[in-house]
């Protein structure tokens, strides 16, 4: 009996955690929705620099896939405020600068 009030306690606490958190995040001006795909697209953020900085030479579905996945994770990272990510803006701008080289790279391929 004892562990089932314990479970209802430390679920309730949890509620209770996950709801302030909610709050914080409303309160703050950000959507609750926004804030988690952001927390998701840190993690892409770090796989895009891995991948941005080892690829040189990518073929044209890498390229693809690559500017695919950059364009999610930069929707999700202007609908925070840049204050929260200030620690990831040596990333972001190194992603940011290998997107707008494949960006023009496959402009000019698509002239000639």
């Amino acid at each position: 009996m004892v562990i089932i009030y314990l479970v209802y306690l430390v679920l309730f606490v949890l509620i209770g955690v996950f709801g302030i958190i909610c709050m914080k995040i409303k309160s703050s001006g950000m959507n609750v929705g926004d804030f988690f795909r952001f927390v998701v697209a840190v993690g892409d953020l770090d796989a895009l620099y891995n991948y941005s900085v080892r690829a040189e030479d990518m073929t044209k579905k890498e390229q693809i896939a690559f500017l695919k996945s950059a364009e999610k994770m930069f929707d999700a990272f202007e609908k925070v405020p840049s204050i929260i990510w200030e620690d990831e803006y040596d990333k972001y701008s190194e992603v940011l600068e290998r997107y707008q080289n494949i960006k023009v790279l496959r402009w000019s391929e698509a002239k000639v």
